[in-house]
């Protein structure tokens, strides 16, 4: 019986993959004119058809339709009957990254007063809390909402956290919520079939974050500062190896990194900036390459919580490229440069 259910969904969420917007309707929206426009030419794929239904004015329309047919993606494999323990387990795991999106947009609101826009996924979204979540006042009613989210797990990163304490406290806080997210899914991984697997994924994503964050931290010169700041559990760069990176230039960078394909991310990320002399390239290199290692691992895999895995983060990928193009559109802004932007 469980067999025929993994075959099932993976048969499913397999299906599902030809309908995403690929690179061809991604060169194609780039010539838009407008958002209608833009629209027209994603209409056969699956979020195409979704938006299609609706009433897009402006680009905050369109963005919250896109995180709405998110939510009901997930919503609509967790409906199936058939849906094997593992994959549940793994989808409630995982959309708690949204709550820790969400949570740090609400750190966001408190330090400086300004409307940010809550993601309409995850644990506190789904208890109807994320509104409360965008009016708190400070870390103590962002705890107090937390618990009754059942979310006791995260308290302790907020615990302490004061406004006046400023952005090396609130960078603080933010890691560690990273960091028990990480440690979250990670123990996840240990209790479901071909969780070894999943784990070494999560564990090359923690590499390639604390790689991120080094580099920006070098870029902005507070090195070494920003130990606290990285996150355990790494797969091929230990703890001690990233802290140990914080006190370098970021062009000694590839050189110290032991493993060939991180050398050759940090050349990519030292090049990038150096051409650019942007810190948003360090972000742009480090997402396509979380993106290629994560296809190379998870997207073969069939009869597996891993077929789920890849569908969320093929889903994830699809969206946040579309959230970019259409902004762009929606904005005037030139778009001959942006596909360097996303990850495809």
């Amino acid at each position: 019986m469980l067999y025929a259910k993994y075959a099932f969904i993976s048969a499913y969420l397999k299906g599902e993959e030809p309908k995403v917007v690929t690179p061809d309707h991604i060169d194609r929206i780039l010539k838009s004119s407008d958002i209608q426009e833009a629209l027209g030419i994603i209409r056969e794929t699956d979020v195409g058809d979704y938006l299609e239904e609706s009433t897009v004015k402006t680009f905050d329309d369109l963005d919250e339709y896109l995180w709405r047919y998110f939510a009901q993606r997930i919503s609509y494999v967790e409906s199936f009957k058939l849906l094997p323990k593992d994959i549940q387990k793994l989808v409630r795991a995982y959309i708690v990254k949204y709550d820790v999106l969400n949570i740090k947009a609400a750190l966001q609101i408190i330090s400086t007063g300004k409307k940010i826009r809550m993601i309409p996924v995850g644990i506190i979204h789904n208890n109807g809390l994320l509104d409360g979540l965008s009016t708190t006042k400070n870390a103590g009613d962002i705890i107090e909402l937390l618990i009754k989210c059942k979310l006791w797990n995260y308290v302790p990163a907020l615990e302490g956290y004061k406004v006046e304490g400023g952005a090396k406290l609130k960078l603080l806080a933010e890691s560690r919520l990273d960091s028990e997210y990480y440690k979250s899914m990670l123990s996840m991984a240990g209790r479901i079939k071909d969780g070894s697997v999943l784990s070494k994924a999560l564990g090359l994503i923690i590499d390639l974050t604390n790689l991120q964050i080094a580099s920006r931290a070098i870029i902005e010169g507070v090195g070494p500062d920003a130990a606290e700041c990285t996150i355990p559990g790494g797969y091929m760069i230990t703890d001690k190896a990233i802290r140990e990176l914080l006190s370098f230039k970021l062009t000694d960078m590839p050189q110290r990194l032991e493993h060939p394909q991180y050398r050759h991310v940090a050349e990519e990320v030292l090049s990038s900036y150096e051409n650019t002399k942007s810190i948003t390239a360090v972000e742009e290199i480090i997402d396509k390459h979380k993106f290629r290692l994560l296809k190379e691992i998870l997207s073969p895999r069939v009869l597996s919580p891993l077929v789920m895995t890849w569908y969320l983060i093929l889903k994830e990928v699809e969206i946040r490229n579309l959230r970019l193009v259409l902004k762009a559109i929606a904005d005037g802004a030139a778009t001959e440069k942006l596909k360097e932007y996303l990850v495809l």
